[in-house]
């Protein structure tokens, strides 16, 4: 398995060692006991800061893709008042809804760039009848796997979100992905069952499903009042009462305090459930629990905050985006339920004046603290570059002086705006906690901006390899704007990669997915007038070796003067697991005793073996699952050098590669496919001639879902067949899960394609 393509390692380590929120794994350096800690004293937050950020959320919307996220954004706005009119998410009365301001995600009907709004939300406490007002930042993010780091920077500087699923649907592969996402933040969620008002809807199996598939207690906090095409309600479980929406677009909430006799029995019984859930999570539940005690409304919600909030435990809301049905109750959550700044898991930065060793700083979201600020997103807008920040400490205030803590370089703020997806509003200063954008700042995203008074670094955030790349051209004669566009898409996108092949002398782009390159070509053509020519997509295969195999390798080569002489002699084997800590499959061990090879020299030879890696000799892809173990040599007073170790190691890698059983490796996709039923053997039938196999399979009402792990090899021109064979009604999404060796005869293919390749020479 290759490590930078599957970040899951990563993730469960963070999740094993309970590394607070945001601190890279890599970089999780504690103090030793017996040193003091040189941290310095966390600063208090004053009460201007308490109250300023108890009614402060910033929340992030994310699912599988046509969960309806989009659709329920567009309702908050409508209901804050921050827009006035609702638009549906195809763009059919040519308008669109306000978070997809792209054309193409018009057109497509997808999201994908993430959206930053903000909006003011009147929240009715249910105990008091007091109303408070809420500022809550909401990113829109993508549903789609190819757009999947516009998920993973949300989420990397957000403290909350809502988790939308389908209630026909239920947990599918890309809500498992968002849930790992997720927990590799420590984001708490509270879950929403959209889409209540289809046939078919079940919201009991989805709650089972969140338990069973996403391994995290949850209990749902509300009951339906009607099913289906009768859908018109909620009985809020927590508070005891029947909330309905009327008035033009469900905009008036009517809460009435008599619960339908048609759901009491229900609604008693999911109370009870929810309470018993509880008690599993909460220490204060548990024992009104066992002592047979009923807990209050307040005790009951919270209890929901305080292990919403410790990452045990998710409520479950139920509603219909589409219908205007039960969006108000879920806002009323957010600000019940889900952190403010202040109350996240400790925010960590690096002090990198202190040694290595002295642990790391927390950050506090004070206002009068030094500014401490991340940069998650770029955007190319028609004023320069657009950098999206979110503030953690301290106050950024427009025509300020911050410094660049990666590059040092020290930058004035021009213009300081609030975004409303492609709208913004101007602003004098932002304080923690906020999210904002400035113009005009050269970065680059994930890095760390301060006011110059501290060295605080934050660690970036977890960005997976590509999986598939193409070969593109200008069609015509290649104007600068090609490369114009190439380059601001890649520092947009840390998934989208661009190289020139040395031997073919393309350009090569790589990204996650087919619908990842096809939208950048298609925005080459829209934004930059570049039509462009793509070749056939290419897989990102990979190579090993498959047992120990020993080199002692002589390099010699004598000129006129000083020649070269460097002799190498040790192993290389399989590694069967890749680093957790460092993400990496690859290694280099020196156990060079004696001094035959002297130190100076020991880099050189790392060096070539790393080097030796780029290009294996089957078929000329990258080499993983390898360390060379470098246990003697020798060398000479004059004629050895860096360079001579460097080739030598080289030299000796490629002939013990031979000799170590050496196979070539291919990406493995997970594939979900959802179809009616009827067609239910014309798909298993499909995968199968794709040498594909069934994992699970789960049929319902009048639709069925086949999980399956096929090659992505195997996988193109699937969306052709599965609409012929579904009769268009089919749908799929698929996700890299890891690299496995190829088929004997497809490996003998792949490597007599990359030996045509070949100047004679090296044949």
């Amino acid at each position: 398995m290759t490590p930078a393509n599957d970040g899951f390692g990563r993730f469960e380590f963070s999740r094993r060692t309970g590394i607070k929120r945001h601190a890279a794994t890599a970089a999780a350096l504690k103090p030793s006991p017996e040193e003091p800690s040189l941290e310095p004293p966390r600063r208090e937050l004053t009460e201007r800061d308490n109250a300023r950020l108890k009614h402060q959320r910033n929340i992030g919307v994310s699912a599988h893709i046509d969960s309806g996220k989009t659709t329920l954004t567009e309702r908050i706005l409508y209901y804050t008042g921050k827009i006035r009119d609702i638009h549906e998410v195809r763009g059919r009365d040519a308008v669109g809804a306000k978070m997809d301001s792209m054309d193409l995600e018009r057109e497509k009907g997808i999201t994908i760039q993430s959206a930053a709004t903000f909006c003011d939300w009147e929240a009715t406490s249910p105990v008091s009848g007091e109303k408070e007002k809420y500022a809550v930042n909401i990113i829109d993010t993508p549903g789609h796997v190819d757009f999947t780091i516009e998920v993973e920077r949300a989420l990397r500087v957000l403290d909350g979100a809502i988790l939308v699923l389908c209630a026909v649907a239920g947990v599918q592969s890309q809500t498992t992905t968002v849930d790992r996402q997720m927990r590799r933040y420590n984001v708490p969620r509270i879950s929403f069952v959209n889409k209540m008002d289809r046939p078919g809807a079940n919201p009991w199996r989805i709650v089972n499903q969140i338990r069973s598939k996403l391994r995290i207690p949850a209990a749902a906090v509300q009951v339906p009042i009607g099913v289906e095409d009768e859908f018109k309600g909620v009985v809020d479980l927590v508070h005891w009462r029947a909330i309905y929406n009327q008035g033009q677009k469900g905009i008036d909430v009517v809460v009435s305090e008599e619960i339908p006799g048609s759901v009491v029995d229900l609604a008693k019984e999911k109370r009870a459930e929810l309470i018993e859930q509880l008690a599993e999570v909460d220490d204060e539940i548990s024992e009104l629990f066992l002592t047979d005690q009923t807990p209050t409304n307040v005790q009951i919600a919270d209890a929901i905050r305080r292990s919403t909030i410790g990452l045990k435990f998710t409520p479950v809301f139920l509603g219909s985006a589409i219908k205007n049905t039960a969006v108000q109750p879920l806002l009323d959550g957010v600000c019940e339920y889900l952190p403010n700044p202040a109350e996240t898991t400790d925010i960590l930065a690096h002090d990198t004046k202190l040694p290595v060793g002295s642990g790391q700083v927390v950050l506090s979201p004070a206002e009068d603290a030094p500014l401490v600020g991340l940069a998650f997103k770029l955007e190319e807008g028609r004023f320069g570059q657009l950098t999206y920040m979110r503030v953690y400490q301290g106050t950024l205030k427009k025509g300020a002086m911050i410094y660049n803590a990666r590059t040092g370089k020290k930058v004035k703020v021009p213009r300081l705006v609030r975004m409303h997806s492609n709208e913004m509003e101007d602003i004098d200063s932002i304080g923690p906690g906020e999210i904002c954008a400035i113009f005009g700042v050269e970065c680059s995203s994930g890095d760390t901006f301060t006011d110059g008074s501290t060295s605080y670094s934050m660690t970036s955030m977890f960005v997976p390899e590509p999986v598939i790349s193409l070969a593109i051209k200008a069609k015509g004669i290649e104007t600068p704007n090609f490369s114009r566009a190439l380059n601001r898409f890649q520092k947009e996108d840390p998934t989208f990669r661009v190289h020139l092949d040395a031997e073919s002398k393309e350009t090569i782009i790589s990204g996650m997915g087919e619908l990842h390159l096809e939208i950048y070509v298609e925005r080459m053509r829209r934004e930059y007038n570049v039509d462009c020519i793509t070749g056939k997509p290419r897989v990102a295969f990979r190579e090993t070796i498959s047992q120990r195999s020993a080199f002692n390798y002589t390099h010699k080569k004598q000129t006129g003067g000083a020649g070269q002489y460097a002799k190498v002699i040790g192993y290389i084997e399989p590694i069967d697991k890749m680093d957790e800590e460092t993400g990496k499959d690859v290694a280099f061990e020196n156990v060079v005793m004696g001094g035959s090879i002297p130190t100076n020299f020991i880099p050189a030879v790392e060096k070539g073996f790393y080097e030796a890696l780029e290009k294996g000799t089957l078929s000329g892809n990258q080499i993983t699952g390898c360390r060379l173990v470098l246990q003697d040599g020798a060398f000479h007073a004059v004629d050895s050098s860096e360079l001579a170790f460097r080739l030598a190691t080289i030299g000796a890698f490629r002939e013990a590669f031979k000799a170590a059983r050496p196979a070539i490796l291919e990406p493995i996709m997970t594939v979900e496919v959802v179809a009616p039923v009827e067609f239910q053997s014309a798909v298993i039938g499909g995968l199968n001639s794709r040498r594909g196999t069934i994992i699970d399979s789960e049929v319902r009402d009048d639709e069925f879902t086949a999980i399956a792990e096929v090659a992505l090899n195997d996988m193109f021109g699937y969306s052709n067949q599965l609409r012929g064979s579904t009769q268009g009604k089919g749908e799929f999404s698929m996700e890299y899960k890891n690299h496995m060796p190829v088929l004997p005869n497809l490996q003998k293919d792949l490597e007599d394609a990359y030996r045509k390749t070949l100047p004679a020479a090296k044949k």
